[in-house]
């Protein structure tokens, strides 16, 4: 029982077995961080009518239960 105990610090996956650590894949880093700014339905860097619009929204929405002044 003693030897279970003293191993439980060791559990976590380390970067040479964990599939989704790219500590040990540069390629594959590279790769998740291009898809990552494609996949975003949040930026409005290429969509300036998209970000004006929300601008708009926004401030109208952005005092839910307050005065209506």
């Amino acid at each position: 029982m003693a030897n279970n105990q003293s191993n439980r610090g060791h559990q976590g996956g380390t970067a040479q077995n964990n599939p989704g650590n790219f500590a040990n894949d540069r390629e594959k880093a590279s790769e998740a961080g291009r898809k990552g700014g494609q996949a975003s339905g949040g930026n409005f860097a290429n969509d300036r009518e998209r970000a004006s619009e929300a601008g708009r929204k926004g401030g109208q929405n952005s005092h839910g239960g307050g005065r209506n002044s």
